[in-house]
């Protein structure tokens, strides 16, 4: 299932340029923003969506290092930004090792510069889709030992998985390949949300700028923790995850405005 990555085009809007624009970056262009702009104003929920994501990141891999995990492979990155995997790991295990994997050339261009150096990173090419590949890449295979725990994440990456690409097989040949005690961490776009209507236009335009969304209920989102062990409170909205008062968002239409579910599950 190998798929080549995409070219970089500043013409056509790129998922995680969008997602940058959304936490108020730099590292988009003005297709980014015309296309982010039409999708807030159909779903204005995501700007704060995309930063509760981004704290969700930041607790759940705290949660991980303080249980232990030494080892993260984050998958499909996205452009660097502040409170990435490595900085969060290092103030609770010096030393942790991450692998960043991603498809986009314009991720890996920024992640490879803004690592430069970092001897316990490693950014490497791959696609989500080809979990094989991830694998058996000789630069994961020698960051990670695949014989000890290892946190896998997956934020905001499944959403952009049809089922008939599917997505449930992809997160077992990765649970597979894990030691017991490793955890998976998810986040996913749900047509659970509050706002359905809005939500469904948002995906719209995700799906004319070339990134079409399938957004799952939280029973299909629980089943893709198959043979996981869900940590408490299992599979719940972003804001609801071990809440922090440092980090928490005003959503005014509660937690489900977030848009997003979210969980993380501990392979036994």
């Amino acid at each position: 299932m190998e798929r080549e990555s995409p070219g970089f085009d500043p013409r056509t809007p790129n998922v995680a340029r969008l997602y940058d624009y959304y936490l108020g970056g730099k590292d988009h262009f003005p297709a980014d923003r015309v296309a982010a702009e039409k999708i807030l104003k159909v779903a204005p929920e995501l700007r704060a969506a995309a930063r509760a994501n981004r704290a969700f990141l930041a607790r759940s891999v705290r949660f991980l290092a303080e249980a232990g995990i030494t080892q993260f492979l984050d998958l499909g990155t996205g452009l660097p930004a502040q409170g990435n995997v490595h900085e969060v790991a290092a103030k609770v295990r010096q030393g942790a090792r991450v692998v960043y994997v991603d498809r986009d050339p314009v991720v890996l261009v920024h992640a490879r510069a803004m690592l430069a150096g970092q001897g316990d990173t490693t950014v490497v090419e791959g696609d989500v889709r080809d979990p094989h590949q991830i694998l058996k890449n000789p630069d994961v295979t020698q960051a990670i030992d695949f014989g000890r725990p290892v946190g896998v994440l997956l934020l905001a990456v499944l959403h952009y998985l049809s089922e008939s690409e599917r997505p449930q097989e992809i997160v077992a040949s990765l649970r597979d390949a894990l030691a017991p005690g490793s955890y998976l961490v998810m986040s996913h776009g749900t047509g659970d949300a509050a706002r359905a209507a809005a939500v469904q236009k948002a995906t719209e335009v995700y799906r004319r700028a070339g990134a079409p969304l399938t957004l799952r209920g939280r029973a299909g989102i629980t089943a893709l923790f198959e043979g996981f062990d869900l940590v408490r409170p299992g599979v719940v909205w972003l804001p609801e995850w071990h809440p922090e008062q440092a980090d928490l968002i005003d959503f005014a239409g509660g937690p489900e405005s977030s848009l997003l579910l979210c969980g993380v599950g501990r392979r036994s």
